[in-house]
């Protein structure tokens, strides 16, 4: 059971993932499980990784009607994409709840530094790249969907900092558009995810409802923030935070190897 002080941070936390999404448009499920362990004092990795999936599913399926009413959203481009990623992510989590959760932790705060490298990198994109021909585009659609459905099934995550770049490669679309397309897979992997662990019995449904309720409210602050500060200059804020995290849960489960 959860202590009311537990239960507060959770709030906290679902807070913070939803303000990372609506200020840079992504991120706050790859800081989702580690606060759940590390803050709110959740020491069980399995049920963190599919606790937080729902929430991260349920918040980007939320998300997604706004941007559809702008019309930021090629429903055609995102169904493609979350096809193969379905049979990534029941790959990915069946791998991921045989692999001992030390060792998972490890592996994933490699994965955030690799992604925090990347976002530092990373450049703004405003126009669509050319996808070359339509097989081609479509080949590297589903191969893309199955590799980003496969990391998010194994390490729980939206997968959103890999979606959106896959989809700006693979589909030609703007950072805009494959923004909006992204949220289709970051909710379908989400869910999908966490359903596969719940079968498992790995998963707390009352700390996702309150990520969900905190994320609501953090999304809606963040986008406000958004608009006033430049992007760049937060993205690179948030992966100097996020390789903070990394290098500490990397100390603290190092014992793995």
């Amino acid at each position: 059971m959860f202590t009311t002080l537990q239960i507060a941070l959770s709030l906290v936390s679902g807070f913070l993932v939803g303000f990372s999404l609506g200020l840079i448009g992504g991120g706050g499920s790859i800081l989702a499980i580690p606060l759940l362990i590390y803050f709110v004092g959740f020491n069980h990795p399995h049920i963190a990784i599919g606790t937080t999936g729902l929430a991260v599913g349920v918040n980007a399926y939320l998300n997604l009607v706004p941007h559809a009413r702008k019309h930021h959203v090629d429903l055609k481009s995102g169904l493609l994409f979350s096809a193969p990623g379905v049979a990534g992510v029941l790959l990915g989590a069946q791998l991921g709840l045989i692999t001992p959760g030390k060792k998972l932790l490890f592996v994933f705060a490699l994965l955030m530094v690799a992604i925090a490298l990347y976002m530092l990198r990373r450049r703004c994109v405003d126009v669509a790249v050319d996808p070359g021909k339509s097989t081609r585009r479509l080949g590297r659609i589903l191969l893309m969907g199955f590799a980003v459905g496969f990391a998010s099934g194994y390490f729980g995550i939206g997968g959103g900092f890999l979606i959106v770049p896959g989809l700006i490669y693979s589909a030609g679309l703007n950072i805009v558009m494959a923004i909006g397309t992204s949220l289709v897979s970051v909710g379908t992997f989400g869910v999908l995810t966490a359903a596969r662990y719940a079968i498992a019995g790995e998963l707390d449904p009352l700390i996702s409802l309150i990520f969900v309720v905190g994320g609501v409210s953090g999304g809606w602050a963040g986008a406000h923030l958004a608009s006033r500060m430049p992007r760049r200059r937060l993205t690179q804020m948030f992966a100097l935070i996020i390789i903070a995290v990394a290098v500490y849960m990397l100390y603290v489960n190092i014992s793995a190897l």
